[in-house]
């Protein structure tokens, strides 16, 4: 990623470094997939077991044991591809050989030079759009534990631990094109990936259980000279700590290259807690790992039918789900609630709801609010939900009471909202009475109205307060809110 004929994208001005530097990114993605047995064995592939117990003699690369391949892993690795807009193609594997002590085997099963996904790209909801150079299938290492000393890291720890449960997962390694321009940009990218990974149900992406895991190629340059030297960085565990990585480093490379040194090319371990970098090995390149063809599996070709009956089987991606819900409701795409009803996946059953009669702005902020461990498909039927977005659309029920009575159907999985709001003895309050309590509010508080009359909004907070703790909730905040604006005049 240090060639510069890699890539054409170039920086706007508003995104340039102070200095007038140039930032250029490319991000490798490791996803673990959700196959039920390992890429190369039947080993289980499960997160949390004790360890070394999902192990077996290709596991753990004994004398005689060979690989063979899983289907499974190919055609979630393909759902990758197509959802990434790649070409999917034959291909081959190859052994990429190094010793870590948490790889049995001292090398690794990967793709090289003609992988399984090549030449694609991601649009992120911004409407940037960043090259996928390819998305290959490998195995994943084992895990190991550094005990002693203050960082976690071998450097000052007493013993290591090592745990192959991990050994042979299933991975897709996603490698971008260096097109990436800020850390916002990369923290969106990284995002958007998770969310397509896990809607297509490739893998669940937890970063905290490691099953996606994300490194970055960063380097510096001034614009019309060469990309400079990358350095790439380890052990970023969230998308916000991608981002503090990202412009950690480019400060770093920066304040080196500026007073004299240069930059070389490296592995540098990111430390969340201190906020910066440090070294971890120097960086190796291909012919260091000595790639050669794996010689106990034959090629993959999947050939077109098995490509087009995956392309064919892909649900909707999030950015079709999150049109569908500005559609519905009008939301801009990227506002929080339309992210996190398809992060959550419960796009559809806001439509239900809206399909049902329900008010389709009011489904999805219920939604939003009160389905966050509901899963995909909640069980409360979408006409229950769409009953009372209708009573507090109508002005039958405040917002308050609403949002009570939607607790109490989300607790018993259902229930007849106009009978619920009757035994709670909920109504509409008549608009002439809201209307004294506000002048009433007004009169209490007469230097928070004389702020809100200047065109200070928060300062109608206080008046609002009062108005509702005078009608114990029962006021609508929308009416309240229009009553106070034409007093305001």
């Amino acid at each position: 990623m240090s060639d510069s004929t890699l890539s054409s994208v170039r920086a706007t001005e508003d995104q340039m470094l102070p200095g007038g530097w140039e930032l250029i990114v490319g991000l490798e993605v490791h996803v673990e997939l959700a196959t039920r047995t390992k890429l190369f064995s039947g080993s289980p592939n499960r997160f949390g077991d004790e360890p070394n117990t999902n192990i077996d003699p290709v596991t753990l690369a004994l004398p005689g044991a060979l690989p063979v391949l899983n289907r499974q892993a190919v055609e979630l690795a393909m759902r990758i591809g197509v959802a990434l807009n790649c070409r999917i193609q034959p291909c081959i594997f190859h052994r990429k050989n190094y010793f870590y002590p948490d790889m049995p085997k001292a090398y690794q099963i990967s793709q090289y030079d003609i992988p399984l996904n090549a030449d694609g790209h991601l649009d992120l909801p911004s409407g940037v759009r960043i090259g996928v150079e390819r998305a290959h299938l490998e195995e994943d290492t084992g895990k190991s534990t550094h005990v002693g000393g203050a960082t976690g890291r071998i450097h000052g720890s007493d013993y290591s631990l090592i745990d192959f449960n991990r050994a042979g997962v299933s991975l897709v390694e996603i490698v971008s094109r260096p097109d990436i321009r800020t850390s916002e940009q990369a923290r969106e990218y990284a995002a958007e990936l998770r969310a397509i990974v896990a809607a297509i149900g490739a893998s669940d992406a937890k970063m905290e259980e490691g099953s996606m895991r994300v490194d970055a190629n960063v380097s510096v340059h001034k614009p019309g000279t060469p990309f400079g030297t990358r350095c790439e960085i380890k052990n970023v565990n969230s998308i916000r700590a991608l981002g503090r990585a990202i412009d950690y480093e480019a400060r770093r490379q920066i304040d080196v290259i500026e007073s004299g040194g240069t930059i070389r090319q490296e592995t540098r371990h990111w430390d969340d807690a201190e906020g910066r970098t440090h070294t971890l090995r120097v960086k190796e390149d291909a012919d260091d790992y000595r790639y050669f063809p794996e010689p106990d599996l034959v090629p993959l070709d999947p050939g077109n039918d098995w490509i087009e009956a995956v392309r064919a089987s892909l649900p909707p991606l999030p950015a079709a789900r999150r049109a569908m819900l500005q559609e519905l409701t009008g939301y801009d795409p990227q506002s929080e609630a339309v992210i996190v009803a398809v992060e959550r996946g419960q796009h559809g059953y806001v439509k239900s709801i809206a399909d049902a009669g329900g008010d389709p702005v009011r489904a999805l902020i219920y939604v939003t609010q009160a389905f966050a461990d509901a899963g995909e498909n909640p069980t409360v039927p979408p006409a229950d939900i769409a009953a009372l977005t209708l009573l507090e659309r109508d002005g039958k029920l405040s917002a308050t009471q609403a949002k009570t009575i939607l607790a109490d159907i989300v607790a018993n999985g259902g229930g007849d909202a106009a009978a619920i709001a009757a035994a709670k003895g909920f109504e509409a309050m008549d608009n002439s009475a809201v209307e004294a309590m506000v002048d009433e509010a007004i009169a209490a508080d007469p230097d928070a109205w004389a702020k809100y009359c200047a065109g200070e909004e928060k300062a109608a907070g206080a008046i609002v307060g009062r108005v509702m703790k005078a009608s114990k909730g029962k006021a609508d905040g929308k009416v309240v809110s229009a009553i106070m604006q034409s007093r305001r005049g």
